[in-house]
């Protein structure tokens, strides 16, 4: 799992993005809506439901309006994401912390998230330790990003997390003991003017955590030019995975 410095480095940047992370997030609105289009295909009632991430609350509004409960918990480890899920859920109980040690004191019906499993730098044992937090036939649902995510930065900088792929994710569903209800892995492609915005665009979202060094002006410069030099035009590649299963 995570070491302490690495989850407080990621959450350092995580909450210096929250105020702009909103208008840049395009990727993970869209991962979030198709995350609970598919869910509620599956089922739209739930008693219980457990929030992994939840931020600015981009998927707590999707599950609010699509999505019936009785109780909410949420998770984030930056404390200022509370106030934005109360916004939209006030009855939110919000646990602020690692994932993998919050005790919400009930067994869930569904355990849900956006865009963080991919933090998990073992997710064999992510999902071993949720397991245990959900109740019998209990849903988890989340959605990731795959092998390709980001090539172009990986491609200049050789930067990137354990980014696994759909296939892989759900044989560790599998042998964890997981019916698959729902998986799906795509791509989508973002442009920028230049590298310069393109890495606005990874700071503003709190993808810069990708790496706990900050970047000289002549970095970033030399980072540009090789980008330009490398790649015919300024994009991004996300390889977004979403994800359904059902404990049995």
């Amino acid at each position: 799992m995570l070491s302490n410095n690495q989850k407080s480095h990621i959450k350092k940047h995580f909450e210096k993005s929250m105020k702009n992370y909103d208008k840049n997030a395009t990727v993970q609105k869209m991962m979030a809506s198709k995350l609970v289009i598919e869910l509620s295909k599956i089922c739209q009632e739930f008693d219980n439901i457990l929030e992994l991430g939840s931020g600015t609350g981009i998927l707590s509004k999707q599950i609010n309006d699509n999505i019936s409960f009785k109780n909410y918990y949420a998770n984030d480890l930056v404390e200022k994401s509370k106030l934005y899920v109360q916004k939209i859920i006030p009855n939110t109980q919000f646990f602020c912390g690692s994932a993998l040690k919050i005790k919400t004191g009930r067994k869930q019906n569904l355990i849900i998230s956006n865009a963080m499993f991919q933090w998990f730098d073992n997710l064999d044992k992510a999902i071993e330790i949720l397991k245990l937090q959900l109740d019998k036939d209990g849903i988890l649902a989340f959605s990731t990003f795959g092998t390709d995510n980001y090539k172009e930065i990986t491609g200049l900088t050789g930067l990137s997390l354990n980014y696994l792929s759909p296939e892989k994710i759900q044989d560790i569903l599998s042998k964890q003991g997981f019916e698959i209800l729902y998986c799906e892995g795509f791509y989508e492609e973002l442009l920028f003017k230049n590298p310069l915005e393109l890495l606005a665009h990874m700071k503003n979202t709190g993808v810069n955590s990708l790496s706990d060094k900050t970047w000289t002006i002549k970095e970033v410069k030399d980072f540009c030019d090789r980008f330009n030099k490398k790649y015919p035009q300024t994009k991004l590649t996300y390889s977004p995975i979403i994800v359904i299963a059902r404990k049995v």
